[in-house]
């Protein structure tokens, strides 16, 4: 009988678990960061493109390709400030805390935001800069940076997933997007989406999935609990 409840006692604390661990795992998911930047900082993307010195928080949108959408709110994410378009970058050696880099200006000019990478992750978010913008960028810093023909001033978020995008050299011309971006080794490639034979139709999310086995495992502790009470009344 002791075994029988000890059955349905751990079936309802799996059911917990797997309804509770989405939410514990957000911040992950999404790689909320706060950044305080001492001084003004240029940032490319679709509206604010120069932040004053302060606070702000940077969060992945959308990293379900072999391109990502940066969102960056002010400090209370009240309000989206910018949506950056961004390359995965690779590093062989994870950091334990936030690396921003940038790329150096003239003086009195304020940086230009060029990468950001996440605690623990060897992918890191290598910033899109409008075309002409970029070779502006380019000249000044003498190395090819990120471009999209996109006007990002004008363009809808959607329309950063299949944006064209390049390396352009101080010249103009277009480079290898590796003098830029860090291919990774074979072995550490991000996982990509693939077509499944899974049952489940193509809009299933997550979410779904652990609603369903959350269901599976009440309806089991049910079961259970019925079975005990058989038991009861047959002594």
């Amino acid at each position: 009988m002791k075994l029988l409840k000890g059955i349905g006692i751990a079936l309802c604390l799996a059911v917990l678990c797997v309804l509770v661990a989405p939410t514990a795992s957000a911040d992950e998911s999404n790689r909320k960061t706060v950044i305080t930047f001492s001084g003004p900082v240029e940032v490319p993307g679709v509206g604010q493109h120069n932040l004053p010195a302060g606070t702000y928080v940077f969060k992945i949108l959308d990293s379900q390709s072999d391109r990502h959408i940066v969102q960056i709110f002010n400090q209370d994410e009240t309000k989206v400030l910018t949506v950056v378009l961004a390359i995965p970058n690779y590093r062989l050696k994870p950091t334990s805390k936030t690396v921003i880099t940038f790329r150096e200006r003239p003086a009195g000019e304020p940086e230009a935001l060029r990468a950001w990478f996440y605690p623990g992750r060897e992918w890191g978010e290598e910033f899109v800069y409008e075309k002409s913008r970029a070779i502006e960028l380019a000249k000044e810093t003498n190395e090819p940076v990120l471009a999209t023909s996109l006007a990002l001033d004008t363009a809808p978020v959607e329309a950063l997933k299949t944006a064209p995008v390049e390396a352009v050299a101080p010249t103009g011309e277009p480079v290898a997007m590796a003098q830029v971006v860090e291919a990774p080794p074979a072995a550490a490639a991000e996982p990509t989406t693939v077509a499944s034979a899974d049952p489940l139709p193509k809009t299933a999310s997550p979410l779904s999935l652990i609603a369903l086995i959350g269901l599976l495992m009440i309806g089991a502790g049910f079961a259970v609990s019925a079975f005990s009470k058989r038991a009861m009344l047959r002594k």
